[in-house]
């Protein structure tokens, strides 16, 4: 099994929520290859990455993605065929992030880069607006996200799996409480 770990907007692979996966399936899902890809700030590149890799590497795969990860996981595995866990996923980036329009810089890399209206076009060209299978996603969201609203994750998703909690935060500092589910959901040991 290769599972993809998808960071969200400025975020990378060294984000806590990523060290969790990482050590959960070093630790419980030895077949399991961990990608922990360091993603493009430009969506369609970030996409050419990924579907190159995805491509490249036959056998089962999953995705866990979070927030704009989320966003990209949803593409993926409409585009794949492959089972998702969505945790705090980013339903309308285009529309969020052009509130980031302009220079940013990313906190764990110290790299700079240029959100631009492209760039939001690029994130809109990969919207998955109708969900073919939404059996394979598990949606995980936290109602006291303070960067994104649920309730758009709620609704877009029906018919997938769905835990949506009270309180907590867009960070999902419990996501450990999950892992194990997680694994099951998407086959990893």
């Amino acid at each position: 099994m290769r599972l993809y770990y998808l960071h969200g907007f400025n975020s990378s692979p060294q984000s806590d929520k990523a060290r969790v996966v990482s050590h959960y399936v070093t630790k419980h899902c030895p077949g399991t290859e961990l990608v922990l890809p360091t993603l493009h700030f430009a969506p369609a590149s970030a996409m050419a990455l990924l579907d190159a890799d995805i491509a490249a590497h036959p056998g089962p795969k999953a995705l866990i993605g979070s927030s704009l990860g989320g966003f990209y996981a949803t593409y993926l595995a409409e585009r794949h065929g492959l089972k998702a866990v969505l945790v705090n996923p980013a339903v309308r980036p285009f529309e969020l992030l052009a509130d980031y329009l302009g220079p940013q810089v990313n906190p764990y890399t110290g790299e700079t880069f240029e959100v631009s209206h492209r760039h939001m076009a690029e994130l809109l060209a990969l919207f998955v607006p109708v969900l073919s299978h939404p059996e394979r996603l598990w949606l995980l969201q936290k109602e006291g996200d303070e960067v994104l609203d649920w309730r758009q994750a709620r609704d877009h998703y029906q018919g997938a799996r769905q835990t949506i909690e009270a309180g907590g935060d867009h960070a999902f500092t419990d996501l450990d409480k999950h892992l194990g589910q997680m694994a099951a959901f998407l086959d990893l040991c």
